[in-house]
């Protein structure tokens, strides 16, 4: 039996929120066989990041060489990659292999305020990586960043979504959840502006939600689906993942990733 396949190349997380586990939750609860590269070990846990151990970037290209000429990912995710050398060795290896349906979530502060990307690697993901990816996902502060500008309002998020997307060519979704009143998002694509109203969920553990979304769409577009369709799937599966009110540690607790699947005992 065949199976739609997806690569993570991100960090790990032991706590099992975020990261690369959050990743092959997500691509399991979506149908997807889902395969990882870990870019760096981190001490983290719903309270915050605490301590980051990097991957020698030459263990790194090895692990994507193991995955690429064995089990060819239909799509790939990038997540959390902290230093220039790696970043460098992962936009190597990705046009040696050609990878396809490259979704890019440009990780570089974590939710409690800690950089993961180093001063170093901002260039280098714009101009190495950024390039390669098919769509990219950048809540508000990373698009602030980004853009260089402050997004004050939704016209600001179009104007930057259409000038990332133009500079880079790429699909560029910027995320507004950390907005106050609402959570719309608004995709570019080709020119063209798709906005994706979405509700605000009263759940204050929102521990991985960029990973999780990010997944979705690498998953969609595994499937064959357009980035449109892929994203208003993976919105779907988001809300799902937050609306079931999950619980857990002292902090912003995980998503439910299993929400819609609950296998019988």
């Amino acid at each position: 039996m065949k199976r739609k396949t997806v690569l993570t190349i991100a960090g790990s997380d032991p706590s099992g929120g975020a990261g690369v586990q959050a990743d092959l939750k997500t691509m399991t609860a979506m149908g997807i066989y889902g395969m990882s590269v870990i870019t760096a070990l981190t001490a983290q846990n719903t309270t915050g990041v605490y301590d980051i151990h990097n991957v020698e970037p030459g263990f790194v290209a090895s692990q994507m060489d193991c995955v690429f000429t064995d089990i060819v990912p239909d799509a790939v995710k990038l997540g959390m990659v902290s230093q220039k050398e790696t970043i460098l060795v992962i936009a190597e290896k990705l046009r040696e292999y050609g990878a396809r349906h490259v979704t890019l979530d440009p990780v570089m502060v974590s939710s409690s305020g800690r950089r993961l990307l180093a001063e170093d690697g901002m260039e280098a993901l714009l101009r190495k990586l950024l390039p390669l990816a098919e769509i990219i996902t950048p809540n508000l502060p990373e698009t602030e960043i980004l853009w260089g500008r402050k997004i004050e309002n939704e016209t600001d998020m179009e104007q930057a979504a259409k000038q990332l997307g133009e500079i880079y060519g790429c699909c560029v979704l910027v995320k507004g959840g950390h907005q106050t009143e609402t959570a719309n998002d608004v995709l570019y694509q080709k020119g063209e502006m798709v906005w994706f109203p979405g509700k605000r969920i009263s759940n204050p553990n929102t521990h991985g939600t960029g990973c999780t979304l990010s997944s979705a769409i690498a998953c969609g577009l595994a499937q064959g689906r357009n980035v449109e369709e892929s994203v208003r799937q993976a919105k779907t599966y988001l809300s799902a993942a937050l609306e079931s009110g999950l619980d857990l540690g002292r902090g912003s607790g995980p998503l439910d990733h299993c929400a819609g699947y609950r296998a019988s005992v």
